[in-house]
């Protein structure tokens, strides 16, 4: 007959929190020990804001606004989109380190030690959320500073933050699965290249409407562009239509689609 003052044993839900947050803590520190690779996909949207507000804004703002807007116009246009881009830029480095774990060893080892499997992976997940959301307020806070402004109510912000956030969830596990099926790092950093691209395609610089019309289809149908459109309609009050459903609907596919990927890769049977 056990005491009643014995510990009461773990129960499954409490082994996994416990085993996750290990997993967040290893990875933020890995973070911590690299900072080149989180500074160098930080600065490439900041450098593109910069790029493109100072030294092509005046070409790029011509087909906004149906005549062309102003700096300040041009400045808020862009934002959105660049907080977007950022979330892609980030998942470079997701991408990079989950295939280093693979690769490494480390993820053969984890599979033989008592944790909670779907730890290792909640813990890259998490922790590359987390860096998302902190590199989107660096790059807004460097957005505000050059003059981006919102006339956003509170409820709006946080409608605004959650999107984001949600959309970080959703391309972070395709970018785990990407790193986890990588045989190298520079393959992992290959394959995430796409993220980054997909905004540098989308309506992020440049209304869809201005595009080329045999190139609008390739803008308009893909994940950025709803949730850069519903961004700007939250911080800007313009029309948002059906891109906010339409952006859940792709976040929670690609969610899906991503979860069950890594799922698979994480418990093949190794080689």
């Amino acid at each position: 007959m056990s005491s009643p003052l014995a510990p009461a044993r773990p129960t499954r839900i409490s082994l996994a929190v416990r085993d996750s947050s290990t997993m967040l803590r290893r990875n933020l520190l890995h973070a911590r020990r690299y900072p080149s690779l989180t500074l160098n996909l930080l600065l490439t949207p900041i450098v593109l804001l910069l790029l493109f507000v100072y030294v092509f804004g005046d070409v790029m703002s011509v087909g906004i606004g149906g005549g062309g807007a102003d700096r300040s116009e041009y400045i808020a246009y862009l934002v959105p989109g660049i907080l977007l881009m950022t979330i892609g830029g980030t998942l470079v480095g997701t991408a990079v380190s989950v295939s280093m774990d693979m690769t490494e060893g480390i993820i053969a080892r984890f599979r033989t030690m008592a944790i909670h499997r779907g730890s290792v992976l909640i813990g890259h997940v998490i922790g590359s959320v987390l860096q998302s959301v902190v590199s989107v307020v660096l790059v807004g806070a460097v957005g505000v500073a050059i003059g981006f402004r919102s006339d956003a109510s509170v409820l709006e912000w946080l409608a605004a933050f959650g999107l984001l956030t949600l959309f970080a969830l959703a391309f972070t596990w395709i970018a785990v699965g990407m790193g986890m099926v990588s045989p190298s790092a520079e393959a992992a950093s290959n394959n995430a290249l796409p993220l980054v691209f997909l905004p540098l395609i989308s309506s992020a610089f440049v209304p869809v409407d201005a595009m080329p019309g045999w190139f609008q289809p390739i803008a308009e149908y893909q994940p950025f562009t709803p949730a850069i459109e519903t961004l700007r309609g939250l911080l800007l009050g313009t029309e948002i239509g059906n891109n906010w459903w339409i952006t859940i609907v792709w976040c929670l596919g690609l969610m899906a689609l991503g979860y069950r990927w890594s799922k698979a890769v994480f418990n093949r049977d190794p080689k």
